[in-house]
C-alpha cells in the first residue's frame, strides 16, 4: 500500500512538472520561422533547401518523444530591409513565431537583429556576413552561427596577401554586405603590408559587370577582390574570364563562395579559385552521411554551408528550448550561449558572450577538371583554421554584451 501511494505520489508530481514546464511554452507550440532569399540571386544558397535542413534537424530532434510540438514556416525578404521587416513583425505579433533563421542579405539581417530584440523574440542567422551583428551591433536575442565579414577576410584575404598578392581592386556589392566584406578585407590587405589600389560600388543585384571589370583590369591589381555572393560572384567570375582578366596575369579572390556558386560556374570556369568556408559536405563521415541525406530530399543537390548551418543551429536551438523549459527568446539564446554546442556537421563547439558561433573554418581551393571524382566533388582543403583563429577576438569586436 505505502509503495502505491509513493508510486502515484511520484507520477502526480511528474505531471506537475510536466505541466509547468508545457505552461512556460507559450502557446504550447515552439514555431520556427525561416526567412531568406526563395528565387533571386541566393535561392541556391539558402531558399527552399534551408527549410529542407530546418525541417531535418527538427526530425531528428524528434520533439514528440520529448513532449513537444515544433512547427516550421518560411518566407521570401526579397533582399529587402522593408520587406523582411514587415514579415518579421508579422511573424512576431501575429503568427507566434518564436525565433527566426538564416536570412541571407546583411542589411535585412541587422533590421531584424534590432526587430527581434524590441519582441524579445530569438534570431539566430546563418546567412548573413556582416560582422556588426556580433560587434557593434550585438543583442542578447541573436547567435550569428556560420560566417562572417571578418572570418572571411582573414581566412582569403591574409592567406593571398601572405602568398605574394598583395595589390588589391575591389567590386563591391552596394550594401551592408558588400561594405562590411570590404572594410574587413582592406584592413588585413594593409595589416599586412599590401596596397589597395582601387575600389568600385557596384549595383545589387546585377548582371552587367563588364564596366567595374574593365576598371579593375587597367589598375594593374594583382588581386580582383570580389566582395559580393551568389549570382553577383558567378556572373563577375563568368565576366572576367570573357575578358580574359586572368589569363593576363590577375587573379580573382572570390570573399565569399558557396558550392551552389561553384556547381554554377563549373570546374573549366572555378578552378583555382580560393576562398575560405566553414562547411563542405565531403570533410569527413558525418558530413558525408548528413549530406547524401539532405541531397536525396533537395533533387540531387548537396548541401551549401548555409543549409549546414540552419540545420546545425536549429537542433542547437531546440536542445536551448528543451533544457530551458522556456521559449522566451532572451532565455533561449542565454541558454543556447550557456551549453556547449555539438552537431554532426560542425562537431564541437561554443557560443560566446557577443553571440558569435565558435568553430574552425578552412582555405579551400577549387580542383582542376581532371582532379574531380564526380559531381560536387570539387573543393580541397588548403589549410584550416583553428576554431580559437577563425573570428574576430572577442575583445576587438566593440560589442556592449561584453565586460
Amino acid at each position: 500500500m505505502k509503495t502505491t501511494k509513493k508510486l502515484l505520489a511520484t507520477a502526480a508530481a511528474a505531471m506537475l512538472t510536466a505541466g509547468v514546464a508545457q505552461a512556460q511554452i507559450s502557446d504550447g507550440v515552439i514555431k520556427i520561422g525561416v526567412m531568406n532569399d526563395m528565387s533571386g540571386l541566393y535561392a541556391d544558397i539558402g531558399g527552399p533547401g534551408s527549410v529542407l535542413a530546418a525541417r531535418m534537424a527538427v526530425e531528428d530532434f524528434a520533439p514528440e518523444k520529448k513532449g513537444m510540438k515544433v512547427e516550421v514556416v518560411s518566407a521570401d525578404h526579397q533582399n529587402k530591409p522593408d520587406v523582411g521587416s514587415t514579415v518579421a513583425r508579422t511573424w512576431y505579433d501575429v503568427d507566434k513565431v518564436d525565433a527566426i533563421f538564416d536570412v541571407p542579405t546583411s542589411s535585412v539581417a541587422l533590421a531584424i537583429n534590432q526587430i527581434t530584440k524590441e519582441k524579445g523574440k530569438a534570431f539566430i542567422n546563418t546567412g548573413a556576413a556582416t560582422s556588426d551583428l556580433t560587434g557593434k551591433q550585438c543583442s542578447p536575442n541573436t547567435v550569428h552561427w556560420l560566417y562572417d565579414t571578418w572570418m572571411l577576410a582573414n581566412g582569403t584575404g591574409g592567406a593571398i596577401v601572405k602568398t605574394g598578392g598583395d595589390t588589391w581592386f575591389f567590386l563591391t556589392a552596394d550594401y551592408a554586405f558588400g561594405h562590411a566584406l570590404e572594410r574587413d578585407t582592406e584592413a588585413v590587405v594593409l595589416k599586412n603590408g599590401g596596397k589597395v589600389l582601387g575600389k568600385v560600388r557596384t549595383p545589387f543585384p546585377g548582371s552587367d559587370f563588364s564596366s567595374f571589370l574593365l576598371q579593375a583590369q587597367a589598375s594593374k591589381a594583382k588581386i580582383i577582390g570580389l566582395a559580393n555572393a551568389g549570382g553577383d560572384t558567378i556572373n563577375s567570375i563568368k565576366q572576367a574570364a570573357e575578358f580574359g582578366i586572368t589569363k593576363g596575369g590577375q587573379n580573382l579572390a572570390g570573399l565569399l563562395v558557396f558550392l551552389p556558386d561553384v556547381h554554377g560556374l563549373g570546374l573549366a570556369t572555378a578552378q583555382g579559385l580560393i576562398f575560405t568556408e566553414t562547411f563542405y559536405w565531403d570533410l569527413n563521415d558525418q558530413t558525408r552521411a548528413w549530406s547524401k541525406r539532405f541531397a536525396e530530399r533537395n533533387g540531387g543537390k548537396y548541401p551549401s554551408s548555409d543549409h549546414a548551418g540552419v540545420y546545425a543551429s536549429v537542433l542547437h536551438y531546440l536542445k536551448a528550448v528543451e533544457a530551458g523549459k522556456t521559449d522566451d527568446g532572451t532565455k533561449v539564446v542565454a541558454k543556447m550561449k550557456d551549453m556547449p554546442t555539438d552537431d554532426p556537421l560542425f562537431g564541437k563547439g561554443t557560443i560566446r558572450a557577443d553571440g558569435r558561433k565558435i568553430h574552425p573554418a578552412y582555405l579551400f581551393e577549387v580542383k582542376k577538371p581532371s582532379e574531380s571524382k564526380g559531381p560536387y566533388d570539387y573543393y580541397k582543403v588548403r589549410a584550416t583554421i583553428p576554431a580559437d583563429q577563425a573570428f574576430r577576438p572577442l575583445k576587438d569586436g566593440e560589442c556592449p554584451l561584453v565586460k
